[in-house]
């Protein structure tokens, strides 16, 4: 697996990490213990080494899972993990729990955090979304203390916005941004990629299938259980899903040329847009994991992004990528 340095610092991971959070949390109900932890330890050796966590996916269980099956392999692997939700209360759907950023929660969520993950020091930690109630400049202090004291060794933001970025970035140098960016959310292109390259900040996009829908095998008649988060996502109705059929006839095609599958042809397209971008696509399934493995050695040439950019812009996605209370946490 080749490798890939997270902007500036010297945080080096495989140039595909694997995100956990389906694994325990939002895409159903969980998944059996065993089956994961046979799977986390299938992607070590087959050269993953970056894994994507928080504490808000279960809440806590997938900290458990990751931590436990990733035990073995101390020092060899990079795992990512996040705090900024408030889990106080009882009612832990996705974006249910309110934010609170504050430093002393931080602290503490930290304290939980490392005991989940059975480690001693967090390799990377971001912060969910950002608090509206709390300065940023606070947050990066919070997490600056934490790096001195030596329980956190990178920091990172998860769907900042621009100016947020700049302001902690003052405060703490920031490792990784984590966003949605795919070819089917693109908004990260016009002022936040411009941003990351200039502070030298590495990029980590999250949903880089779009959420199993860029795999080709989601049509409009797919049937979504109430405990799958895509079931109220306004991009997953009938209507949406065959307006956006488009994009998957364009990534087939391409596929087909290339004798790959869309699913590798969207992840290999996101590897090519910049040499500090380490997409997390998401999976249960070890035939997906490989299948994801094999984007790394697809070569798409400058010809090719040319023609994909051109098509692609032809195409107008439909609907929005959340419902509008958990869009109001993006891009803050």
């Amino acid at each position: 697996m080749q490798k890939r340095k997270l902007g500036k610092s010297d945080l080096e991971v495989s140039a595909l990490g694997l995100g956990c959070m389906g694994m325990s949390f939002s895409y159903g109900p969980p998944k059996d213990k065993q089956e994961m932890t046979t799977l986390l330890r299938a992607a070590v050796e087959r050269g993953v080494t970056f894994f994507d966590t928080a504490e808000v996916y279960g809440p806590f269980t997938n900290e458990e899972l990751v931590g436990e099956a990733l035990s073995p392999f101390r020092g060899q692997v990079v795992i990512a993990t996040k705090f900024g939700f408030d889990l106080s209360g009882s009612d832990n759907r996705p974006g249910a729990a309110g934010l609170n950023s504050r430093p002393e929660h931080i602290k503490q969520a930290v304290e939980g955090s490392l005991k989940r993950l059975k480690v001693d020091v967090i390799d990377l930690l971001y912060q969910h979304r950002v608090d509206p109630d709390v300065p940023i400049e606070d947050v990066a202090g919070a997490v600056k203390e934490l790096i001195q004291q030596g329980k956190v060794k990178h920091f990172g933001l998860s769907e900042a916005g621009v100016q947020t970025i700049r302001r902690a970035h003052a405060v703490q140098p920031i490792t990784a941004l984590q966003s949605e960016y795919s070819l089917w959310t693109r908004t990260p292109e016009k002022e936040v990629i411009p941003t990351l390259e200039e502070l030298g900040i590495g990029f980590v996009p999250y949903s880089p299938l779009g959420k199993g829908f860029l795999t080709g095998k989601i049509d409009e008649n797919a049937k979504f259980d109430s405990s799958d988060f895509r079931s109220t996502l306004p991009r997953f109705t009938p209507e949406a899903l065959k307006a956006n059929q488009a994009l998957i006839d364009l990534l087939g095609s391409i596929a087909e040329r290339k004798k790959a599958t869309p699913a590798q042809i969207a992840l290999a397209w996101l590897l090519a847009q910049k040499p500090w971008i380490v997409p997390i696509p998401g999976t249960t399934k070890l035939n997906r994991l490989e299948e994801n493995i094999g984007a790394v050695s697809v070569e798409l040439t400058p010809d090719d992004l040319r023609n994909i950019d051109v098509a692609a812009s032809k195409i107008t996605v439909q609907g929005a990528r959340y419902p509008e209370r958990l869009e109001k946490m993006t891009g803050r």
